[in-house]
C-alpha cells in the first residue's frame, strides 16, 4: 500500500486553527487510512492508503472542515518523493549545519517560469533560494522569523499554495517513512 505524507498548511500557528495531533490521527483513521502517524504539532501525518492520490487532498481537506470547522490546505508527497527532495537538495554542508534555517516550501503545483522569475526579481533579502520542481528551498541566513520572505510573499508570486518545513522536520518525516 502506498505511503503518503500530508503537510497541513497553517494549523497550530500563533494559536490559530488548533488541532490536537491525537484528534488529527483519529480523523485520518476515520477516513480509512492505516498506519497513521503524526509528527510534531505542525500538521505532519504519515499514512498508508489505496485511495486514488488525485482525490486524497480533497478528501482530507473536507474531513478537516467537517471535523474542526475550518479550512486547511493539504500538500501531499509520497515517501519516494520526500526521499528525492532530500537526495537532490541544493544545500551545502554549511547550510545543513544550521538545519533550522534550511527550509523547504512544499508547493501544491510546480510554478510557471514567469512566476519563478517574479519571485526572484521581487526578493530583496539575504536568503538563498532554489526551486526544484514543486519545492522551494530557502536558506534563511538570519532566521525565518525575521525575514520578509514569508509564505504569503512566496505564494503570491508563485501563484500556488505552499507550506514550509525545516530540515530537521524533513529528516524526521523521512525516518518515519522508512521505519
Amino acid at each position: 500500500m502506498p505511503v503518503y505524507i500530508s503537510l497541513l498548511r497553517g494549523i497550530n500557528v500563533g494559536g490559530n486553527k488548533k488541532i490536537r495531533m491525537a484528534d488529527l490521527k483519529a480523523l485520518y483513521e476515520s477516513l480509512g487510512f492505516s498506519n497513521v502517524q503524526t509528527l510534531l504539532q505542525s500538521g505532519n501525518v504519515v499514512f498508508e492508503t489505496d485511495t486514488d492520490s488525485a482525490q486524497l487532498a480533497g478528501q482530507i481537506e473536507a474531513g478537516i472542515l467537517n471535523t474542526f470547522g475550518f479550512e486547511s490546505k493539504i500538500i501531499l508527497r509520497t515517501c519516494a518523493q520526500l526521499r528525492a527532495v532530500v537526495e537532490h537538495n541544493p544545500y551545502t554542508a554549511q547550510h545543513l549545519a544550521e538545519p533550522g534555517k534550511a527550509l523547504v516550501t512544499f508547493l501544491s503545483d510546480a510554478p510557471a517560469a514567469g512566476a519563478i522569475q517574479t519571485l526572484m526579481n521581487d526578493h530583496q533579502g539575504t536568503e538563498t533560494l532554489h526551486i526544484i520542481g514543486r519545492e522551494l528551498f530557502v536558506f534563511y541566513t538570519d532566521g525565518a522569523g525575521r525575514s520578509k520572505l514569508t509564505n504569503a510573499f512566496i505564494e503570491k508570486r508563485l501563484k500556488t499554495t505552499g507550506t514550509a518545513r525545516n530540515w530537521n522536520t524533513i529528516m524526521k518525516l523521512l525516518d518515519v517513512c522508512t521505519s
